[in-house]
């Protein structure tokens, strides 16, 4: 039976553990914090969590528009109000993530996987330590995940200088939150907590929020940002955060400043590979102390495999899922597809959502692929004028002149369920035919993606 040695418990290393123990080999997964790791514990679910809840503070927030009024009782004016419990809401998170993590470790053990807890070090590239337990191994996968990036001028105090993995041990909303960086993770915080009811400023390095996404939803986003009171400060980098009191000053790049309650850095991650013997053992690391993988997750050390942040390959839990798959079923014998990062799909949890897979519009306009888009505001959608949806679109991208479909972007309610449709399409290398011909309920938003679909069906390629 192979023995099969992985070092991490979040996405990466569970969902290869079940792969590997469906496989029949002898499978332990060492984790310090708890089954799950960062992503269940303090990122992914409790981030999401706190955003459904900021979620439905917005919907109450503008529910006028539809006939809802809710008074505050006491001016006798058709005043909303809504009064968030930061102390009920992050119990909740609390509480869920620890439900999750309990409820992986239990499908683990359910399907004979062997959990350790502690710390693990490769000894050499067939031996894993756990303090003074050796494990032997034919196949050890490394999914150790990353931890947020400090900055030497703005160290983060866990009062009010703060990480993400701070937020949940706030006693109170913040009054005054400024966000230090404007990737996904800033602007999902900075989204949520306007939402919630915190004046909101969010600090961007460079012209827009969001940088990396589609460029068309990222200014709707910011529109949207700024519409319901956010101040966005653009072209512009902290120097240094420093408390003061019971608040902060950050210092700008351009000379400003800016005083709020809390600070929030999200200026990005940096791997857990640190002391774990990866070198001495002959395992490379790249850049920023990433795991040098291949497509198939190997290290260069054969035998030794690598999924998830820690590799530093599109860090999402989807991927570090599919990574962790495909070393399992790689170092196991069975056939396997190499990681095919144009097929991922990807969301930003704001409001309204932004999801994205595949090829962009800046592929078409740069001429790196030979296709053509077509975008649909969601404001001419009935579903969308129905629920009062005044922003988002549906982008579709397909090739020039075959129509399979390539890529496509949704911003708008829910857009990360959406966005599904488009993801298969663009997996199974489907034809704007194909979807136009699918049937859509009426009335709904995915109508709006088979809507794009005919107008690209119907469309001449120039």
């Amino acid at each position: 039976m192979t023995k099969v040695v992985i070092i991490g418990g979040g996405p990466g290393g569970y969902e290869a553990a079940l792969v590997a123990a469906q496989l029949d080999a002898d499978v332990t997964v060492v984790e310090r914090d708890g089954i799950g790791g960062a992503c269940v514990l303090t990122d992914c679910v409790p981030s999401k969590t706190l955003i459904a809840t900021s979620t439905r503070t917005t919907y109450v927030r503008e529910a006028d528009h539809l006939g809802i009024h809710i008074h505050d009782g006491h001016d006798g004016h058709d005043k909303t109000l809504v009064d968030v419990d930061s102390d009920q809401v992050n119990s909740r998170i609390k509480r869920l993530a620890r439900a999750q993590s309990e409820d992986t470790r239990a499908r683990l053990i359910k399907e004979g996987v062997k959990v350790v807890s502690g710390e693990a070090r490769l000894v050499d590239p067939r031996i894993v330590a756990v303090g003074d337990r050796r494990l032997r191994a034919d196949v050890v996968l490394i999914a150790t995940g990353a931890h947020p990036r400090e900055l030497p001028s703005a160290k983060p105090d866990g009062e009010r200088i703060l990480t993400w993995r701070h937020l949940y041990d706030m006693e109170e909303l913040p009054e005054k939150l400024i966000v230090v960086g404007s990737g996904v993770t800033g602007a999902e915080f900075a989204s949520a907590y306007q939402a919630l009811g915190s004046n909101v400023t969010l600090v961007s390095s460079r012209e827009r929020v969001m940088p990396t996404q589609d460029a068309d939803a990222a200014e709707v986003l910011e529109e949207v940002f700024m519409r319901r009171g956010m101040t966005v400060l653009s072209r512009t980098r902290a120097e240094s955060v420093e408390r003061i009191g019971d608040g902060v000053i950050v210092t700008l790049s351009d000379g400003r400043t800016v005083e709020g309650s809390h600070c929030l850095m999200t200026v990005g991650m940096i791997p857990n590979t640190a002391d774990l013997g990866l070198e001495e053992a002959g395992v490379r690391l790249g850049d920023g102390g990433f795991v040098e993988v291949d497509r198939v997750s190997r290290t260069t050390v054969p035998g030794v495999y690598a999924a998830g942040d820690c590799t530093g390959v599109n860090m999402l839990a989807s991927v570090a899922a599919m990574q962790g798959r495909i070393a399992m079923w790689h170092a196991l014998g069975e056939a396997v597809a190499p990681l095919k990062l144009s097929t991922v799909a990807s969301t930003v949890f704001t409001h309204p959502e932004l999801a994205a897979v595949g090829a962009s519009e800046d592929d078409v306009r740069s001429g790196r692929i030979d296709g053509r888009t077509v975008t649909l505001p969601l404001n001419t959608n009935p579903r969308a004028k129905m629920n009062e949806v005044r922003d988002g679109f549906v982008k579709l991208i397909c090739r020039q002149h075959t129509g399979i479909v390539l890529g496509g972007v949704i911003v708008g309610p829910r857009a990360s369920e959406l966005i599904l449709g488009v993801s298969i399409a663009v997996q199974q290398r489907l034809t704007v035919d194909d979807i136009a011909h699918t049937f859509s309920v009426y009335p709904s938003l995915s109508g709006s993606v088979t809507e794009a679909a005919r107008s690209l069906m119907l469309a001449s390629p120039e």
